[in-house]
């Protein structure tokens, strides 16, 4: 009989002592956000790596609810890490390239000071005396052990889901510390459906008869059935239905042989008896207690005006990446803080990937998509070693529109030196590339759209910005007037609706390039007399009719009449003969097989 896997982000986890951790205890007192102090505090932490001589390689890397310092082994009699799959060497947080950190976070039970510690005042356990800490508590709190370990800036902080918060608050805090955020699976406040699931977590922990309101600490026994209720919650939360149903409908009444007095009648059953009571022989209730609280109250802005004023202090550069299957940290909720960064009134450089995963919250502390995700963070810290890597072969055949770009030259010539660009449909960011080397001296901003996230990834490995996102679906993401001029190069065929896409085109930049193959070619129309076959929609030949995705024909007289119709000014156009590379004058329609179009805002 099969049995149904085990396999979660808790996988590799355990409460063995640490043999790596360090410890120090900060110098003065904390003064905490929601009031009073703690005398004493203890940092436990872990580094990987070696820091450099100029001190400008640390890597701050920051958990969720229920990780700890230790992040990844150290050697190989180490047990693995947290984020074994992200850290080490040669891995996307390359511990031969940067030096990387990671504490338990104040109110965490795996050293650093929380409700287990002895309180100086008693003696005795915090326990339910420990003061409710925030994600701006724990962050003071790793700022000032970083200046005691002598690191004044770090290189990147890195974190997903709790983690993310914690990276999110060092960018507002302490803009001038951070030189790069990596912000996964997280959000600036939780929703009430995110809260909601805690709240009956905290509810099973303190009902339970053994929680005795929280002074259990040496009386031999504790809240572990509502402890383990909690994590099974938890668990429920971070796998999507298409994980859930992959793990378990197959074999839905194979329950697993584990001993537990939990109900196991179902494989899901077994699943989050195993995981619950895995938890309790690791983690304590009133830290549960405190850090999902810290994570409940955070809290950035309850809409965009609230959010751009917080993120207005950032100074960085970003990565922002959510999953698909994401229902705990929706992929809305990154999308926001993207919209907010995007229309900051001094622009920060800002890349976004929405992963498409099965692994729900999961998914990125998980391998199964770290092709994409792995990828794109090793090249957004180190852009050097991500150039190295090999190019990616989008699997999709609906993204390989693009071939010999001719067209370059005379978009390129219609930029101004000092033009903000936004390319849509921007492929692997060899337009954007060249723009921002053209003019290195005005910092030009050149941001990409794309709908591959193999070819958003090779824009990140240029150092280009890129943003991931279906143009048919609009820019809402961006601003009114927010470029001088937006490029839509070769993907008009592949867009469903041409007047939407224009019209946004044109409400977020001032000028919008257009570039199509022209279906009226002498070659085109010879190919339908004489052949009975339809023009072509691409330049690339191999593209047939019937292949994904389905592409319009539209000659260089039917763009024009679409603009008339539509009140859409031509400030230029130039039609070209690719083959022999020159700029046709007369009778366009026959003979250009490339049209270039300058759109403007109608007067009207």
């Amino acid at each position: 009989m099969s049995q149904p896997s085990f396999r979660s982000s808790d996988s590799v986890r355990s409460g063995k002592p640490l043999r790596f951790a360090q410890s120090l205890a900060l110098d003065a007192p904390l003064h905490l956000e929601l009031g009073g102090e703690l005398p004493e505090v203890e940092v436990t932490y872990e580094t990987w790596g070696t820091l450099s001589a100029a001190r400008d390689n640390a890597v701050l890397v920051c958990h969720a609810i229920s990780g700890d310092s230790h992040a990844a082994r150290h050697d190989v009699d180490d047990d693995p890490g947290w984020w074994e799959i992200l850290i080490g060497p040669g891995r996307p947080i390359d511990t031969d390239r940067f030096f990387v950190i990671c504490t338990n976070v104040l109110g965490g039970c795996r050293g650093s000071t929380g409700p287990l510690s002895r309180n100086p005042d008693t003696g005795a356990p915090y326990g339910p005396d420990f003061p409710q800490v925030t994600v701006f508590d724990m962050v003071e709190v790793q700022r000032r052990a970083l200046d005691q370990l002598g690191i004044e800036r770090l290189a990147a902080v890195v974190g997903g889901s709790l983690g993310g918060h914690q990276a999110l608050a060092w960018a507002v805090r302490y803009p001038e510390r951070v030189a790069a955020t990596v912000a996964i699976a997280t959000s600036p406040r939780l929703t009430s459906q995110a809260i909601a699931f805690d709240v009956v977590g905290r509810n099973a922990i303190t009902r339970d008869p053994d929680f005795a309101d929280g002074h259990y600490a040496g009386q031999g026994k504790g809240p572990a059935v509502g402890l383990a209720l909690a994590r099974m919650l938890g668990h429920i939360t971070y796998l999507s239905p298409q994980a859930m149903s992959s793990k378990f409908e197959k074999d839905r009444l194979q329950a697993a042989d584990i001993v537990s007095d939990f109900e196991k009648k179902f494989s899901v059953g077994s699943y989050l008896a195993y995981q619950g009571e895995r938890f309790v022989e690791r983690f304590d209730a009133n830290s549960y207690v405190t850090l999902s609280m810290a994570m409940d109250l955070f809290d950035l802005g309850a809409d965009q005006a609230a959010l751009r004023a917080h993120l207005d202090a950032a100074r960085c550069r970003w990565l922002v990446l959510s999953y698909t299957s994401d229902w705990l940290f929706p992929p809305e909720q990154s999308q926001e803080i993207v919209r907010a960064l995007l229309a900051q009134p001094d622009p920060v450089k800002v890349s976004y990937c929405n992963v498409t995963s099965d692994c729900g919250h999961d998914a990125f502390l998980l391998e199964d998509d770290i092709d994409r995700y792995g990828e794109l963070i090793r090249s957004f810290l180190d852009p050097e070693a991500g150039a190295q890597g090999q190019l990616f072969v989008d699997p999709d055949p609906a993204q390989l529109l693009q071939t010999r770009r001719v067209d370059y030259d005379h978009i390129a010539a219609r930029v101004g030196p000092g033009d903000s660009v936004l390319d849509l449909g921007c492929g692997s960011g060899e337009l954007l590339e060249r723009l921002a080397r053209a003019a290195p001296a005005t910092g030009r901003r050149a941001l990409g759209v794309e709908l591959s996230e193999y070819a958003l990834l090779e824009c990140v490995r240029r150092g280009v910005e890129v943003i991931h996102g279906d143009i048919d679906n609009g820019l809402e993401l961006f601003e009114d007037d927010a470029f001088d001029v937006v490029i839509l190069s070769h993907t008009l065929q592949a867009v469903r609706d041409v007047e939407r896409v224009i019209a946004e085109m044109l409400r977020v930049g001032r000028r919008a390039i257009v570039s199509f193959p022209n279906a009226a070619h002498e070659t085109q129309r010879q190919r339908l007399g004489e052949e009975g076959l339809a023009p072509q929609a691409s330049l690339l030949e191999s593209h047939r009719w019937s292949d994904p995705p389905p592409l319009r024909v539209l000659s260089i007289r039917d763009f024009e009449r679409f603009c008339v119709d539509r009140g859409v000014a031509i400030g230029d156009r130039v039609a070209l003969d690719t083959r022999a590379g020159a700029v046709v004058e007369d009778e366009v329609n026959l003979r250009a097989d490339l049209a270039i179009f300058v759109l403007e805002r109608s007067a009207s």
